[in-house]
């Protein structure tokens, strides 16, 4: 028998249809969990909404400052993008949720939680192996794959018929996910990949077209590899990113139209603004480059792919993961120091960075006179280098 069920609610379409829907098919309370991510939303409304819709109990909770702390930051220690271009803002919030999500249902003595998440998403995945992770005996029920609802439109009708106040509507059908990182925009419209995305659908970043004509110019200082200050301001993770993200936005930083690869095999089309967030990931790899040691930057330039998929795919808390972020970490001791970017009418360029523990030296690196490095032990380097180069022409010459 089920008693009760944690779903996580955002108090969008699929979730506000949930509650109705797994309460009346289970007969059981419903549990509602909204996170606060910083998606800008008025919560105390969402919290009315859930209990209006159904929902026995809500829980409300403001998880911005862990969120930027201790989830975004070490990804962006990582420099991680998804197949060049997708910054992960939806799927690193997963399993923070999640996790908030299964404390809960061991409070309210829950085996059971619930997901809004399609069946054919990466969220799916993202949730449940989390919810396995932390608590290998919960039980998990996913709506989108038992009940009859086969398409947003028809749980548009559904809410209509019980009367469930959502926002979607047939004319603007998209998908939104928003938190303090980004937004994304997924479904509907979006659908056909050669259709430009609506110019009144964006949030975020202004159109760069519009943005100001006359460059701004930000400093961001960091400390291991975090940033600690904006503009010679320190502040919280939170407070950073969220003042960031209205300067870059405001210079039509951040917006990405990908289509890109599902791990359950789909290909799908998602369009995103990460304003902040693309500012911090380039200020942040100017800084790397002139701290850390040559072999040192590659070995993790190698590692970038396979972390990033990691978060894509939903193993934030495989044993995998966190092997790679103590590497990083641990990389990171050196990336202390200053950047400067200059936001321009959607483009993101660092034209300054500085560091105690700058490796570069100016005299070697200047074509000018100088006497540190002898030009003439590159010959003998070349040479060496060569060698087996060398030895494979002459061995495919001997053998014609």
């Amino acid at each position: 028998m089920i008693n009760k069920i944690v779903l996580a609610y955002s108090g969008g379409l699929d979730t506000s249809v949930a509650i109705h829907w797994l309460k009346n098919t289970y007969k059981a309370r419903i549990i509602a969990f909204c996170a606060d991510l910083g998606q800008g939303e008025d919560l105390n409304a969402v919290k009315a909404k859930a209990i209006k819709t159904g929902a026995s109990k809500v829980y409300v909770k403001d998880l911005r400052e862990e969120f930027v702390k201790d989830y975004l930051f070490p990804m962006l220690r990582a420099n991680a993008v998804y197949e060049g271009s997708y910054l992960l803002g939806t799927s690193i919030a997963r399993p923070l949720i999640a996790k908030k999500q299964v404390e809960i249902a061991v409070r309210e003595n829950a085996q059971f939680v619930a997901h809004g998440a399609t069946g054919k998403g990466n969220d799916q995945v993202r949730f449940e192996l989390t919810y396995y992770a932390l608590k290998p005996d919960i039980q998990v029920i996913a709506p989108w794959r038992e009940w009859p609802f086969d398409s947003r439109q028809s749980l548009i009708e559904y809410a209509g018929k019980h009367k469930i106040p959502v926002t979607a509507t047939k004319e603007k059908s998209y998908s939104i996910d928003q938190n303090l990182f980004h937004i994304s925009y997924e479904g509907g419209i979006l659908e056909d990949p050669w259709q430009e995305p609506p110019s009144d659908m964006y949030t975020m970043a202004v159109p760069p077209e519009k943005a100001p004509d006359k460059p701004e110019y930000v400093t961001i200082a960091y400390e291991k590899g975090n940033p600690v200050t904006l503009n010679n301001k320190r502040m919280s993770p939170a407070r950073l990113l969220g003042r960031l993200n209205a300067i870059a936005g405001g210079n039509g930083i951040g917006r990405v139209d990908i289509v890109e690869n599902r791990y359950v095999g789909i290909k799908s089309r998602g369009v995103y603004e990460t304003p902040g967030g693309t500012v911090l990931h380039a200020a942040h790899r100017a800084l790397e480059s002139i701290v850390l040691d040559r072999e040192v930057m590659h070995l993790k330039e190698s590692l970038i792919l396979r972390y990033a998929e990691l978060i894509y795919y939903g193993y934030w808390f495989s044993p995998e993961r966190k092997v790679l972020q103590n590497l990083i970490d641990d990389i990171q001791r050196d990336v202390t120091g200053t950047v400067r970017v200059k936001l321009y009418k959607g483009s993101c360029s660092v034209v300054g960075r500085k560091s105690p523990y700058s490796l570069y030296n100016p005299e070697l690196a200047t074509f000018e006179k100088e006497a540190v490095y002898d030009q003439k032990d590159a010959e003998g380097f070349i040479k060496i280098n060569a060698l087996r180069l060398k030895l494979g022409a002459l061995k495919k010459s001997s053998n014609r």
